[in-house]
């Protein structure tokens, strides 16, 4: 004989689950639309055999429903000491950044002290006092009105966030009344209380816009319950108007972890998703039910994983969402990240609206540059730049040395690493303006230190101490030197300071010239702008010819050739013609360009000196590459000066209006005369 075990569905019939479903829909405080939507959809099931495949489905869509957060929220902890001190700890600088969540949290500091102002309206004196009464010993500012032309003028005078009105009175009743609040005050709430309730008039209420519909006579406990929970409904809303921010600079500045301390600092829930190569705009919004094997989103599907309505959503690389013929990911992103549409976002699983107005979304972006227009304007910038070697050297003794002891097991070894070893590190091992491989380099450090205590093999230094003799023993010969100290000034070459997507950057630009048919070739990988750049630069170098001690048929039979070294690397952008233009000169006049100057600025026809972008990334990459003097446009003094003084030092800073008057700061003041054609220009 065999026996056939049963399974837990065999004893979980069709009927069980609709029930348990039923059960949890009741107890889930559903939104009105959605309520009405599952229990059609409930309805609809009880009448379908279970073995039909559209049953299955219809369970599993009212799974979802039922399971997302429609009313949960966690408190914000506003405590401006306590997220403060939760910043500081995790994050060393970054204070603009520190500063906006500050003010974030003071703002609804303030929104949770408002007091909740009701408006009663009755025609009944006794009504209207009992109502007054009631809701003024439960704490709330209570004004009341004989009728519905006297509620308006207060409407219009005054703001309230909850009208308690009657449904028959004289000159204007409760439904006209509804209709008049709803253009003059479209965010208050409004409440019908009638003696004549009918199922018409309950559905006409609903319809105009009324959050309820009560009818006397009233049951107290019924109403305060209602009021506490429209009060703390508009609490959550004018406290959850939260800002959309962007995080945009290099890699390796902290941009994904600070919005991780935030949501720490909040006490809010926080998860993590990234955009990068997204390119389906079904995968933001989810599919039909229509298709075999939909689903919701990723958005809605984070909202059901973490439980509540609230939470802090990273939105990380939305710069690099793809666009093709698949859809453009960008465009669902405008209604996601949008104050005013989000509040009914549809994912076309659900296909019922769900509010997204109370999460805080924090994107983060190397180059905001690349986002559409509209998407952009629907978020705050932030930018994080690239850190000065002070706040790495301090970032590396707070933070990323503690954290690669304990990962390598050194903890309890008392292990020290001196400055000097840090910045050894930073300046000989790590060229970038984050942090990212400056924490490599330890770890590789730590790592090396762990294998020693090992095999017993003793590090140069005193036991425990690791200064720069030791960070060179262990991690090899310097990968980097400065450029001033790897090169000399010649003729024709120059140094510009430019921006990329990992911060700023130094470039040389090549200039030579040769017999030919008045060519300008320009190599190197440039882009449209740079073109356009260069023939500027060229055209005015023509014009001003006599100015600038140059033959003025020197183009007569020749070929200019300019040239931007690492040809693989494509290059544009509007801030190299000014370097462009010295190396010509310098090439023309054979007066050598100096190697510790770099310089950063667009060129007019005219020899003006446009502003420029970037600054303290491109004074930051002067200081790592060595250079002692940096030539800015005078447009830009004012970025200079509001600079803190280390991204600076070091550095000498000099703004000009006209490239005439740079000429001087960097091109040596005599000529070097070309080596004879008899003569080697090398010896061995």
């Amino acid at each position: 004989m065999i026996f056939f075990r049963k399974s837990q569905d065999d004893f979980d019939g069709p009927g069980t689950k609709l029930d348990a479903l039923r059960t949890a829909a009741e107890k889930a405080n559903l939104p009105h639309h959605v309520h009405r939507v599952v229990f059609r959809e409930l309805e609809l099931l009880e009448s379908l055999d279970p073995s039909a495949a559209e049953y299955g489905l219809g369970i599993n869509y009212l799974d979802y429903l039922v399971s997302l957060p429609w009313s949960h929220f966690t408190e914000d902890d506003l405590r401006l000491d306590h997220v403060q001190e939760v910043l500081e700890a995790d994050h060393y600088g970054l204070q603009p950044v520190k500063e906006r969540i500050l003010e974030y949290l003071a703002v609804r500091t303030l929104c949770s002290l408002q007091q909740f102002q009701i408006l009663v309206v009755d025609d009944e004196p006794i009504a209207r006092t009992n109502l007054e009464y009631i809701l003024r010993k439960e704490g709330y500012s209570v004004d009341t009105a004989a009728n519905g032309e006297e509620a308006l003028h207060r409407i219009r005078a005054c703001h309230y966030d909850l009208i308690l009105t009657d449904l028959k009175m004289e000159k204007m009743d409760g439904l006209q009344l509804l209709e008049h609040a709803r253009k003059e005050a479209p965010h208050t709430e409004t409440v019908i209380i009638t003696g004549y309730a009918t199922v018409h008039t309950a559905v006409e209420s609903l319809k105009k816009g009324a959050v309820h519909y009560l009818s006397k006579p009233l049951q107290l406990d019924e109403l305060r319950a209602l009021v506490h929970s429209i009060k703390e409904k508009k609490r959550h809303m004018q406290m959850t108007r939260d800002p959309v921010l962007c995080f945009s600079g290099p890699p390796g500045t902290g941009k994904t972890s600070i919005g991780r301390s935030i949501a720490k600092a909040l006490g809010r829930r926080f998860t993590h998703m990234s955009l990068a190569g997204l390119r389906d705009e079904a995968e933001l919004r989810g599919h039909r039910r229509t298709y075999v094997g939909a689903m919701p989103g990723r958005i809605i599907q984070e909202f059901r994983r973490l439980g509540v309505r609230n939470p802090v959503i990273m939105l990380d690389e939305i710069d690099k969402i793809g666009r093709d013929f698949r859809g453009d990911a960008t465009s669902v992103l405008l209604e996601i990240l949008d104050p005013v549409q989000n509040t009914l976002f549809v994912d076309y699983y659900l296909d019922v609206p769900f509010d997204l107005s109370a999460t805080m979304f924090i994107a983060t972006a190397n180059v905001v540059e690349r986002l559409p227009g509209p998407l952009r304007d629907r978020m705050e910038i932030i930018e994080f730049s690239g850190y000065t070697e002070k706040e790495k050297l301090q970032i590396a003794q707070r933070h990323l040395i503690p954290k690669q002891l304990r990962e390598n097991a050194l903890e309890g070894r008392k292990v020290h690493f001196t400055d000097e070893a840090v910045r050894a590190v930073v300046r000989d091992y790590t060229r970038e303006p984050g942090l990212r491989q400056l924490e490599r380099e330890i770890a590789s450090v730590c790592r090396k230190l762990a294998r020693a205590y090992v095999q017993g093999t003793r590090i140069p230094g005193e036991p425990g101490s690791i200064d720069a003799t030791a960070v060179r023993e262990l991690l090899g010969p310097p990968r980097y030197l400065p450029i001033v100290a790897a090169t000399e000034p010649r003729v024709g070459v120059t140094t510009g300071l430019v921006w990329s997507e990992t911060g700023g950057e130094i470039i040389f630009v090549e200039a030579t010239r040769m017999q030919g048919a008045r060519q300008l070739i320009l190599t190197g990988s440039l882009g449209t702008i740079l073109k356009e750049s260069a023939r500027t630069a060229l055209s005015f170098v023509r014009s001003h010819a006599e100015d600038l001690g140059i033959d003025p048929e020197f183009f007569k039979d020749t070929d200019i050739h300019i040239h931007i070294p690492a040809g693989a690397i494509p290059k544009d952008g509007p801030s190299a013609g000014a370097t462009i233009c010295l190396a010509l000169v310098s090439l023309l006049t054979r007066r050598p360009a100096r190697n510790d100057v770099g310089i950063s600025a667009e060129i007019t026809l005219g020899g003006r000196l446009l502003p420029v972008s970037g600054v303290r990334e491109k004074l930051l990459a002067a200081q790592r590459a060595g250079l002692q003097t940096v030539i800015l446009p005078h447009a830009n003094r004012a970025d200079v000066e509001s600079l803190p003084t280390d991204v600076s030092e070091g550095l000498r800073i000099l703004t000009c209006a006209e490239i005439l008057d740079a000429v001087p700061h960097v091109l040596a003041p005599e000529p070097v005369h070309a080596p004879r054609d008899s003569e080697p220009s090398c010896r061995f």
